[in-house]
């Protein structure tokens, strides 16, 4: 799959609107989703002065999965670990993993390949994570990381405005 270039673009537009906050962060994902034909797509915040990812919206997960993704620490799990190390995580098949980077819950999502990138602002701090998970083994090119990063960015932006 190529990463849809325009999709940066498409997202500011979404964000631009003068509608309620929530929906539009709703409608973003929903583009994401989509434009990556995903099973998932999960938008975390960090909250500065503790060390849990805090849920902003998700697509796609199990009401359970959710409810234990709703508060994430900092180096636990694929969203945790990335926030940790400053960098995207990725993985071809989260089914299989045996790592230690996956946690065990995550293996209800029925995902296998699954990224997921952090934003870090200017002073070096990861204050989001986007994540997105596919039904099938899946290697993430550089540039769909790029990408998503791209879009965490937009998304950030929109949240701290």
């Amino acid at each position: 799959m190529k990463a849809p270039t325009d999709l940066p673009i498409i997202l500011q537009g979404i964000l631009d609107k003068d509608s309620p906050l929530e929906d539009r962060i709703k409608k973003s994902l929903n583009v994401i989703f989509e434009a990556f034909d995903a099973r998932n797509c999960t938008f975390h915040r960090a909250d500065m002065g503790d060390s849990f990812l805090y849920l902003v919206d998700q697509i796609g997960l199990p009401e359970k999965i959710a409810e234990i993704a709703s508060k994430i620490p900092i180096g636990k799990g694929m969203a945790g670990i990335c926030a940790e190390r400053k960098e995207p995580v990725t993985m071809c098949n989260l089914q299989t993993d045996d790592s230690g980077v996956a946690r065990p819950a995550a293996k209800d999502t029925k995902v296998e390949g699954a990224v997921v990138v952090p934003l870090v602002d200017e002073s070096g701090e990861v204050i989001a994570t986007l994540g997105i998970g596919k039904s099938g083994e899946y290697e993430y090119s550089e540039e769909e990381i790029n990408c998503l990063e791209q879009c965490a960015e937009i998304l950030m932006n929109a949240v701290r405005s």
